[in-house]
């Protein structure tokens, strides 16, 4: 019989909830239909375990019921691009909160999760680096013509415009600098002082990026607002010779707007690690111009996996034990 721990009140949108739980039979639920490393496995079961409790593995899963038949007696659950809709959260009775092993978390219905009490997190930070070496790599590929054999160009001198200064912004800026690279950054959201202090020159609206940058890199999420927000509009501002990065989400371009602009704009590289809707279309038009990998892959280095799934159970852990819910998404 084990003993009861009542959770301090957590608030998810003014709504009020006390948890009270069994530690000793709480059980975290790590569903990944994409395996973290063993490595990142064996450090999850010890943060889970050391606290006293159960560890769960639902891993390369093919079917939808496998998640929702494991999540039926889960309390928490940690989750990779796995998708945690409304079905799965009704088939998650005694489920109070899940993390994202990542930046992102578009693959949460936030509202049902709220609706369900369920405190939904992610883990920022854990894999800037990744994915702005990533950033880094794609500009190089872009900048010597995709080693093709031909002459090309030197990152040195140029300016990089990053489109939101958070985690992996900020990782770009760092690296970017070691090239030699002029930086300036726009994030609505981010004060001037914070790019200041990483020698970052902010400027003050996105057609002020996109005109000033020779590379524009992408950092935004894919929200309401930001969805197909980079347009002709915005792109046709970039230079002579302009290169676009998108280590972000693919939903953020217009792609039919960027389609157009590469044929009339025969200066103008894409390069990205989502691929695209229209990508069939891209390669057959741009082959010499275009270029994405075959599945995202910013966060895929052994270090950032092992990063972001400690991470998400350390963060279960202080959630259950002191009700922190600094990383709560909804």
């Amino acid at each position: 019989m084990g003993y009861s721990y009542i959770l301090p009140v957590t608030h998810i949108k003014g709504k009020t909830i006390e948890l009270t739980t069994l530690l000793d039979t709480m059980k975290i639920l790590v569903a990944t239909e994409k395996p973290f490393a063993k490595v990142a496995v064996d450090g999850i079961r010890s943060v889970v375990e050391a606290a006293g409790f159960e560890l769960a593995l639902l891993e390369k899963y093919t079917e939808k019921k496998q998640l929702l038949d494991a999540v039926s007696d889960a309390d928490a659950l940690i989750i990779r691009s796995d998708k945690v809709d409304a079905e799965v959260l009704d088939a998650a009775r005694q489920l109070k909160i899940v993390v994202r092993a990542g930046a992102g978390y578009d693959n949460i219905d936030l509202d049902a999760a709220t609706r369900h009490n369920v405190v939904a997190m992610n883990t920022p930070g854990q894999n800037s680096n990744a994915v702005a070496e990533l950033a880094l790599g794609l500009m190089v590929y872009a900048v010597r013509n995709f080693y093709n054999g031909a002459s090309g160009t030197e990152l040195k001198g140029k300016t990089l415009g990053i489109h939101a200064f958070g985690n992996v912004g900020r990782n770009v800026a760092r690296i970017a600098q070691g090239f030699g690279m002029k930086v300036i950054a726009f994030d609505a959201y981010c004060p001037d002082s914070a790019m200041l202090d990483a020698n970052v020159e902010p400027v003050h609206s996105a057609e002020e990026l996109y005109e000033k940058a020779n590379i524009v890199s992408l950092h935004i999420p894919a929200t309401e607002e930001t969805k197909k927000s980079i347009n002709r509009h915005l792109i046709s501002l970039m230079p002579k010779g302009a290169i676009l990065v998108n280590t972000a989400r693919k939903e953020v371009i217009n792609e039919d707007d960027l389609l157009q602009l590469m044929a009339e704009r025969t200066d103008l590289k894409y390069l990205t690690d989502i691929m695209p809707a229209a990508h069939e279309q891209f390669v057959d038009k741009f082959a010499d111009r275009y270029f994405s990998t075959p599945k995202k892959m910013g966060a895929q280095t052994a270090e950032a996996n092992i990063n972001a799934g400690i991470a998400a159970a350390k963060q279960i852990v202080d959630f259950f034990k002191t009700g922190n819910t600094r990383f709560r998404v909804n």
